[in-house]
């Protein structure tokens, strides 16, 4: 299963973005998706999940209200919306998908797909 993230680019500061994340295999038995995001410098940190069964979503402190993970079924399509962006969302944006029932959303280990990544670029 191959992940494929669009819809990053260069905004100003206050601005939206919407991130979407397709898989080559529809329908492939997933548990929950999230996204992931590495700024230059800093480590890998999760940002949002989403569980496939449910809807139920999680999301890091640093983007709660702001940011907006949803899914599509239809077309088994992986959304984050983000808005007020700043300067410190700077980062490539990773989406990542995990077969596991029981795994944790919040460890990037407990995901095993990924895509390349899109870059996402705040300027003030």
């Amino acid at each position: 299963v191959q992940l494929e993230e669009s819809g990053g680019g260069l905004v100003q500061a206050g601005a939206s973005l919407r991130l979407s994340c397709s898989a080559s295999e529809r329908s492939f038995r997933r548990y929950f998706m999230g996204w992931f995001r590495r700024a230059p410098g800093k480590e890998r940190e999760f940002v949002a999940a989403i569980r496939w069964i449910g809807g139920s979503t999680t999301y890091s402190d640093s983007v709660k209200g702001r940011f907006t993970i949803s899914r599509d079924n239809a077309d088994d399509t992986v959304y984050l919306q983000m808005n007020s962006l700043s300067r410190a969302d700077t980062a490539v944006y990773y989406c990542a998908a995990s077969i596991r029932a029981f795994g944790s959303v919040y460890p990037a280990q407990d995901y095993d797909y990924w895509g390349q990544g899109t870059q996402v670029t705040v300027s003030s």
